[in-house]
């Protein structure tokens, strides 16, 4: 199975650090790596070591992203003109489903994959259900009248586990936000450091 459908922390620990900087988190308690060897001591990364470690957390930060999807995603990223580690931030972050987890709309990025899924948005007044859609500049994502009780999304935006970046004009009255524009990767905020250049050193080599 390509999904992730439990054990969504395992990449925590796999990693050692709370990428999505939840109180959750077991690394938090457990920083150790998960299966029965975990405890041993972690033997110095090679570079293509270090570069795939970069690769999997940027890849499982967004979720249910498979490895498929992710090097298209990169592929795009390289074929454009300027920074390709840049380029691929941007793209990321134009996905309809990090558009909703940045809003807050939703608990987790886990969460947002589902909610798009069940068709609760629009964009720009049309119904959309496709998590990699691709969003715009100047684009709007609103709530369906149906979801903006829902208990998830109430206490998601009264949550003050996270703040909204300055590249999404958030609307809470209305439930409703504009992406404003592709953010860099010192725009994201990313609980731990992403390394989209070793990403692309990982692809490239």
């Amino acid at each position: 199975m390509s999904r992730r459908h439990s054990a969504k922390y395992k990449i925590d620990r796999r990693v050692g650090e709370n990428i999505w900087g939840r109180p959750k988190s077991p690394v938090n308690k457990r920083p150790n790596r998960p299966g029965q060897h975990g405890g041993a001591r972690r033997g110095k990364l090679s570079d293509f070591g270090t570069q795939l470690m970069a690769k999997q957390k940027l890849k499982g930060y967004y979720g249910d992203i498979t490895e498929k999807q992710f090097r298209k995603t990169y592929d795009e990223a390289a074929r454009r003109k300027g920074n390709t580690a840049e380029n691929l931030i941007g793209l990321l972050e134009c996905r309809l489903d990090a558009f909703i987890y940045r809003s807050k709309f939703v608990p987790t990025i886990f969460a947002a994959r589902q909610f798009v899924n069940h068709a609760h948005v629009k964009v720009n007044g049309v119904r959309t259900n496709i998590p990699s859609y691709r969003l715009k500049a100047g684009d709007v994502v609103e709530l369906r009248d149906r979801a903006k009780n829902m208990a998830l999304v109430l206490e998601a935006l009264g949550s003050t586990e996270r703040d909204v970046p300055e590249y999404i004009d958030l609307d809470p009255k209305a439930m409703s936000a504009t992406f404003v524009r592709v953010p860099e990767l010192s725009d994201v905020p990313y609980p731990v450091k992403m390394e989209p250049n070793l990403v692309v050193e990982f692809y490239s080599s």
